[in-house]
């Protein structure tokens, strides 16, 4: 009894300063900023973060995804590469559009922000 008391309050102790185990780190699956890839064409990306997926990965995706929009115009979209769903929006003006992309497949998420020059 004396010796499980003494575990308890070691345990609670533990806990108390925030100490995790095994060296696992809350935020280790959290998004993470990695820089874009060069813009293949009149244009550039301004953002790149992945979340459960390396930053080769998200470079792969972003440029998938451009190859796969620039086949239907420079105004074109594209719903999925590579087996992940994407689903973009975009603002605006007559020279260029900003847009925002976010591609998924099951827990892992790029999403990623671009400039597409219209002249």
């Amino acid at each position: 009894m004396l010796r499980s008391l003494a575990l308890a309050a070691a345990l609670a102790a533990l806990c108390a300063t925030g100490v995790t185990t095994a060296g696992a780190s809350p935020a280790a699956h959290s998004a993470r900023s990695c820089s874009p890839p060069k813009y293949p064409g009149q244009g550039y990306f301004t953002s790149l973060q992945v979340s459960h997926t390396s930053c080769a990965t998200g470079k792969r995706v972003t440029l998938a995804h451009y190859r796969c929009r620039v086949k239907h115009g420079r105004k074109g979209r594209c719903s999925s590469v590579l087996g992940y769903r994407c689903s973009e929006t975009r603002r605006s003006i007559s020279t260029e559009y900003t847009s925002r992309v976010t591609c998924k497949n099951g827990i892992r998420k790029v999403v990623y922000t671009y400039e597409q020059f219209l002249d």
